[in-house]
């Protein structure tokens, strides 16, 4: 299965990623993550990308599509992929169509946007494996630190309700017109968002089929 997950910033992507990659077992492609570990690996792309980041430049789309190919083709990604913050734009939908990738569903997961500004000023992260905390719905076991790798937890800076309130902004000026772009390709699946992590994932694997 070739998923594209949408949502605001706070809406769970993350959360239900891991949790239909261990039910699917495929990987969750995190631009982010595809974007440090090229830098990181020194690939041509990487590089590329490197310049761009160093000067403080947004990487442009051709340099994460290249990326995203790049680890596309890796065999992990046989049995199918989920895709989580690219695209983030209709031109990169579109270079990703151009590029032959295909994909067999956008699943976009609803959350009313004061919601999500509670929501995440109760996130915490810890800075050393990347896990994701929320002090109501999915406390760590000991306060302030990661079940995973026992590092402080933080708050992240855009995890400040003025910062997620103009992230919010540019996800409904940028993102949000991803929804008709995949509904026009009869592609868009949505999921109401539930009051708990379980029926959230439920309610996507209804949606899926699954």
């Amino acid at each position: 299965m070739k998923l594209v997950l949408l949502g605001a910033p706070g809406a769970g992507k993350g959360t239900q990623a891991e949790i239909l990659c261990k039910k699917l077992d495929i990987p969750t492609i995190s631009t982010g993550n595809i974007l440090r570990a090229a830098v990181k690996n020194g690939t041509p792309v990487g590089l590329k990308a490197k310049e761009y980041m160093e000067s403080g430049a947004l990487v442009p789309d051709e340099v994460i599509i290249g990326i995203l190919k790049e680890r596309l083709e890796e065999p992990d990604c046989a049995k199918g992929f989920i895709l989580d913050g690219v695209p983030r734009t209709i031109p990169q939908a579109e270079a990703i169509e151009a590029g032959g990738i295909g994909i067999d569903c956008a699943l976009s997961i609803e959350v009313e946007d004061s919601v999500i500004v509670e929501r995440m000023s109760g996130r915490r992260t810890c800075p050393d494996c990347g896990s994701s905390f929320h002090v109501v719905s999915n406390p760590p076991k000991q306060e302030g630190k990661c079940d995973n790798c026992g590092a402080a937890l933080t708050v992240r800076k855009d995890d400040a309700p003025e910062t997620v309130r103009q992230r919010l902004a540019t996800y409904h000026a940028e993102t949000e017109p991803l929804k008709a772009f995949y509904e026009a390709r009869g592609k868009l699946k949505t999921v109401d968002n539930q009051p708990t992590i379980e029926a959230t994932t439920a309610e996507i694997e209804k949606a899926l089929g699954l």
